[in-house]
């Protein structure tokens, strides 16, 4: 059965934890762009259209880790970065936060799931390549937090 071009094509279902990733994104970018308050935009965010489908304890997580240990994945991400850090765009800025977070605290979700959610948030969210930066950047830091993991994908 065909359907006709102008009807809606059901949206792809999303996760309840690639929802959390997406709200948390969302919400790291307000924190970076308008240095608000993590409480402050959790608030806010709560209140979007779709968030009670999300993982809330993931996205508290992320939301609340990323802003509690900003300087700490900073040091981090900041030596393979081709220029400073406040030259990243705010959307890559957030995933590779993300990324990071998930590298050191979410040990039960496979390094390349990591990579991979935040790739596909920066390319609905970012700029036209940022997904690539996200990309290289996420992959030099595996082995330093996945190490076990990242040899044993190569053997």
């Amino acid at each position: 059965m065909s359907t006709p071009e102008n009807t809606p094509v059901p949206s792809s279902k999303k996760s309840a934890r690639s929802r959390a990733r997406e709200f948390a994104l969302q919400a790291l970018y307000q924190r970076l762009v308008g240095k608000n308050d993590p409480r402050d935009i959790d608030m806010f965010t709560r209140n979007l259209s779709g968030f009670h489908k999300a993982d809330s304890a993931l996205y508290d997580a992320l939301l609340y880790g990323c802003a509690e240990e900003a300087q700490t994945l900073d040091e981090a991400i900041a030596p393979v970065l081709d220029r400073p850090l406040e030259e990243l765009s705010p959307i890559e800025h957030a995933a590779m936060w993300m990324g990071v977070f998930e590298f050191k605290h979410a040990l039960d979700v496979p390094w390349k799931v990591v990579i991979n959610e935040y790739v596909e948030l920066a390319k609905s969210f970012g700029g036209t390549d940022g997904h690539k930066y996200v990309n290289a950047v996420l992959n030099a830091l595996a082995p330093q937090f996945r190490a076990a993991e990242v040899n044993a994908s190569k053997a």
